[in-house]
């Protein structure tokens, strides 16, 4: 097989990024790759899928990882994962061996372990510039459920149409199922036992860097985990918080300690990121430097600053991502050739032990098992969203009061960077409109 087919085969199947934004995972294969990284750090706190899926399909997914190596050429591939997953690197040995050029790249149990950056340079050495992207430097990172999906693309012809998701929290039961793609949260939850607390709000993906969700919103290839929350609990507070009072408390407050900066792990690894000056800055109305406001196009919204290292509980990250995103509405570049800075010792020394950020977020009662469930459960109507990925949303192909089958392409690719959505149930399709399908079994 040569890139061009694998690539083809990997976007007829709709597979993309199983996790943030979508990224489709056949425009990440390039033949500049020399290094290819299976993310594998489970980076936020409570979730446990990737170790999961991977400790049970662990022939599947190496299988997988070597094959697309050998296409692209590369010389090495890298499985980050961290030490303490015993059960899952127990797995891995039984197979790696008839895989070669496959290694393992040991993690501590540290947050973000997983983002991008940070795992590039834990396994590898290597540091990506400021603003620029992996394959600058010859490298291509995947998640072990995207690598899965690429598995079954390839060895059992199937798209797309389902997601594993992690159900947490304040549930009787929490566990990790398979569920249709467009099922709603409502349903999925449902799967996880009763709730088990009476005012309670769904945040979907990790308690770090993910969001506040509803019951009626449908599941989409990039879910990950369901955290169900009372709606006290300081995650959701601080959520919900309003960027304006945001920056009024950080005027007010802000000792300019620097904890913000010397924690982030970002400027640990020499990217110029200064939250500190940037907070100083915002809260001051003082543009004499801009260069501090530009630089926030370069923090990774891991949300550290704002949710472990600052004693006084202001939001570093939240009124850096606001400014990001108006430099972007603005047409405003990011800097480019930016050089980072020499990794000093004191990283090894700022690294965060998941424990103790789990401790910090009030979720320790909440770190327990949440045991696989591998069959795909059945729901009655799925709502298929025509954009869940990065790039052009998928166009649909079917009408109202079509049969489908599960698994069959209902929206084709858009122009440029895109991917098609399969049915993820069998049964008539009962709406079509340029965002979304549903269709009922």
């Amino acid at each position: 097989m040569d890139i061009e087919c694998l690539k083809e085969r990997i976007q007829n199947s709709g597979v993309v990024g199983a996790g943030g934004a979508g990224f489709p995972t056949y425009a990440k294969l390039d033949q500049r790759v020399n290094t290819i990284i299976l993310n594998c750090a489970e980076c936020e706190p409570l979730l446990r899928l990737h170790r999961q899926l991977l400790e049970k399909h662990s022939e599947e997914i190496v299988k997988t990882l070597h094959k697309i190596g050998e296409v692209l050429g590369a010389s090495e591939m890298i499985i980050g994962i961290k030490e303490d997953y015993t059960k899952t690197i127990e797995a891995l040995e039984t197979c790696m061996d008839n895989y070669p050029g496959v290694r393992l790249g040991l993690l501590e149990e540290v947050y973000p372990a997983g983002d991008e950056v940070v795992l590039i340079y834990e396994v590898t050495g290597k540091i990506v510039n400021p603003g620029g992207l992996p394959i600058d430097i010859g490298v291509a990172v995947f998640n072990v459920e995207t690598i899965y999906n690429v598995y079954r693309a390839l060895e059992e012809g199937v798209g797309v149409h389902d997601k594993l998701i992690s159900v947490v929290g304040e549930v009787e039961h929490p566990v990790t199922v398979r569920v249709p793609v467009g099922t709603t949260i409502d349903e999925v939850v449902s799967m996880a036992g009763k709730i088990t607390t009476k005012d309670y709000v769904y945040f979907l993906g990790g308690p770090m860097m993910g969001s506040i969700g509803t019951g009626n919103t449908p599941v989409t290839k990039t879910t990950n985990a369901v955290l169900v929350l009372p709606r006290d609990h300081y995650i959701i507070q601080m959520k919900n918080s309003e960027s304006s009072i945001d920056l009024k408390r950080a005027a007010a407050s802000c000792c300019q300690c620097t904890m913000c900066t010397d924690l982030c792990p970002r400027k640990l690894l020499g990217h110029p990121v200064e939250p500190a000056l940037f907070m100083r800055a915002a809260t001051c109305k003082d543009i004499q430097e801009p260069g501090i406001f530009l630089d926030t196009s370069f923090c990774c919204s891991c949300g550290l600053c704002e949710l472990y290292s600052c004693f006084q509980g202001l939001s570093p990250r939240t009124l850096m991502t606001e400014y990001k995103q108006g430099l972007k509405k603005a047409g405003i570049p990011i800097p480019k050739d930016i050089v980072p800075k020499p990794v000093g010792p004191e990283r090894e020394y700022r690294k965060v032990p998941i424990k103790r950020l789990i401790s910090r977020l009030g979720l320790a009662q909440y770190d327990k098992e949440a045991p696989l469930d591998d069959q795909l459960r059945n729901v009655k109507r799925v709502k298929l969203m025509l954009s869940q990925h990065i790039g052009a949303p998928a166009v649909s192909i079917v009408a109202k009061g079509d049969e489908v089958k599960m698994g069959q392409t209902i929206a084709e690719a858009g122009k440029g960077l895109s991917v098609p959505i399969h049915a993820s149930i069998t049964g008539k399709i009962l709406e079509v409109t340029e965002k979304y399908v549903i269709i009922e079994r």
